[in-house]
């Protein structure tokens, strides 16, 4: 099972999951998945289809936002969007999480909604370094 990184009480990240942790999720209490990662970076991941299948039958929703390389202000506002749009917890997911949790703390500190020494610091309770992205 993938290990799901919680960043606050509605929004957590991970590493690529798998078709079988799309129940763990709801299990959890998550009510969208957020997918960063575009289909094909690795011949061993799953299509982002066989995610939404799984996350639709287990009554989730689902949201594609796939970012290469760092995210542009359309994805970072879609991503907002599907948070602020969420009925409760979202997990967002990309090959290591990194680019779930860049997305989204730049759509955070961009509404202002959190500053950036918070952002930070979550960014590292969750085992990442956001000192660079946030300015």
């Amino acid at each position: 099972m993938t290990q799901f990184r919680r960043v606050t009480d509605q929004f957590s990240v991970s590493p690529q999951i798998a078709v079988g942790d799309v129940a763990q999720a709801a299990a959890q209490g998550f009510l969208l998945i957020i997918n960063n990662r575009p289909d094909g970076e690795d011949p061993a991941q799953p299509d982002g289809a066989e995610i939404e299948a799984a996350a639709r039958a287990a009554g989730l929703d689902y949201v594609a936002i796939p970012v290469r390389g760092g995210p542009d202000a359309a994805q970072v506002l879609a991503q907002r969007q599907a948070l602020e749009a969420a009925d409760g917890p979202v997990l967002a997911y990309c090959r290591s999480g990194t680019r779930s949790i860049v997305t989204w703390a730049i759509g955070q500190a961009q509404a202002g909604t959190v500053d950036r020494q918070t952002l930070i610091g979550l960014g590292a309770e969750a085992g990442y370094d956001l000192s660079g992205v946030v300015g």
